[in-house]
């Protein structure tokens, strides 16, 4: 056995979730349950990279004599990959905790966006902060993110909704992105929702996105997806289809938000334009299910909007699953669903949504690197991957969503790099 100079070496892991084998195409059906777990488990790592994993006997007999690698005993501790949240909003200014309380007395989502609040309120607090003013705010959020294990996101313009304030918000995530160890994926969202000035004329912002946004944001490398709000009284669906391929003309993979608050056709339509992701889908089709599943759209789920949402019912993600669609889950962190916990995310699927923990984790590591095409990067503890690495302070697994409330992340290690200790 070849002995090798490490920088790192993880040991003792009462529990290592591998998550291996599914880099190329995602886990799906009773593959969601299978996290390869090697126990009393161990990692090797140089560089930026993972090098060898495997139980800690042989972790042990890889480092080479005289070497001093950084040691970390992960004993009665669970070692997984980073999680990796690939839906968020994350550049923005302002709150809205006054629609909380408007939410609990029984105001609705579209009622509120219709009366002038919801994305509308955003986006003015948006568009009078500067981009130095963003990045200040996106920092605090991703430092929280971090400390729950989060390792990369995805994370939305749509809160600008003219030209100059979307390349803004872009603009701030690239400089979050330099800053700061989270990795951040960026999509452009200018189809968020018809601004106030365009109501009576909606083609008119349509020609806007499609002629103006989609081509700068494409020339300037700003974002690497093109995401719709494909729903009754915002973007209906050939409003959508139509951003979405002029999207994909100028190579910005589409995704979809679809079938939020009604059974609409967004899923249908995310298979129709190779989307990379459908989502949201609490109100999907069995028909859009079908297509998810012949398409292999990726369906990423997210139940702490339908949480605060109130909603009667989630995602349906048991016949997701069933039906073969590959799942994911995320945050959906904005202002009217303000957590940066992927942690809480697992348990309000398994509660909510009826999937097990295995399953809630395999969609918030590999199967979430597939939603933003970085699963031949992260998602999963292999060798020549990026050593994107939570310890969790559990004894195993099923503890992470059963204990909730709390963050049981003890050391985030980001491409090889200690970037979190809560001790």
């Amino acid at each position: 056995m070849e002995r090798l100079d490490l920088d790192m070496v993880i040991l003792n892991a009462s529990e290592l979730l591998t998550l291996k084998g599914a880099s190329h195409t995602p886990k799906l059906r009773e593959d969601l349950n299978e996290l390869g777990i090697i126990e009393n488990g161990g990692v090797a790592i140089r560089g930026n990279q993972i090098l060898a994993v495997d139980t800690t006997k042989n972790i042990k007999r890889l480092v080479k004599p005289g070497s001093r690698p950084r040691i970390i005993d992960a004993k009665n501790q669970t070692v997984m990959p980073g999680l990796i949240d690939p839906h968020t909003h994350l550049a923005f200014a302002g709150s809205r905790e006054r629609e909380f309380v408007q939410k609990i007395k029984g105001a609705t989502y579209m009622e509120i966006l219709e009366s002038g609040g919801g994305i509308n309120v955003t986006v003015k607090a948006t568009r009078k902060a500067s981009k130095n003013t963003l990045v200040r705010l996106g920092k605090p959020t991703l430092n929280r993110m971090l400390e729950y294990g989060t390792t990369t996101v995805e994370g939305k313009s749509g809160y600008g909704l003219e030209p100059k304030h979307e390349y803004k918000q872009l603009f701030a995530m690239r400089d979050l992105n330099l800053i700061h160890p989270i990795d951040i994926v960026p999509t452009f969202m200018g189809a968020h929702v018809i601004p106030t000035k365009y109501k009576e004329q909606p083609e008119k912002y349509m020609d806007l996105i499609i002629d103006k946004m989609i081509p700068s944001v494409s020339k300037r490398g700003l974002a690497e997806f093109c995401d719709v709000f494909a729903e009754e009284g915002i973007f209906d669906i050939d409003q959508s289809r139509r951003i979405l391929l002029a999207g994909k003309k100028h190579g910005l993979t589409p995704k979809v938000h679809a079938d939020e608050m009604t059974t609409f056709g967004g899923a249908e339509l995310a298979a129709e334009v190779g989307a990379a992701s459908a989502d949201h889908l609490l109100k999907v089709s069995k028909q859009g299910i079908r297509a998810l599943a012949k398409k292999q759209v990726v369906a990423v789920l997210l139940p702490a909007t339908a949480l605060v949402l109130m909603e009667k019912e989630y995602a349906p993600a048991r016949d997701l699953i069933k039906s073969g669609v590959p799942v994911a889950l995320a945050t959906d962190y904005n202002p009217n669903c303000m957590t940066e916990s992927m942690q809480l995310v697992m348990t309000l699927a398994c509660l909510n949504m009826r999937m097990t923990p295995a399953e809630a984790i395999s969609a918030s590591t590999i199967n979430a690197a597939h939603a933003i095409a970085r699963a031949h990067l992260v998602g999963s503890l292999e060798p020549n991957k990026q050593a994107d690495i939570v310890i969790m302070n559990v004894p195993n697994h099923s503890h992470i969503p059963y204990h909730f409330g709390v963050n049981h992340v003890n050391k985030v290690i980001k491409a090889g790099k200690l970037a979190y200790s809560a001790q």
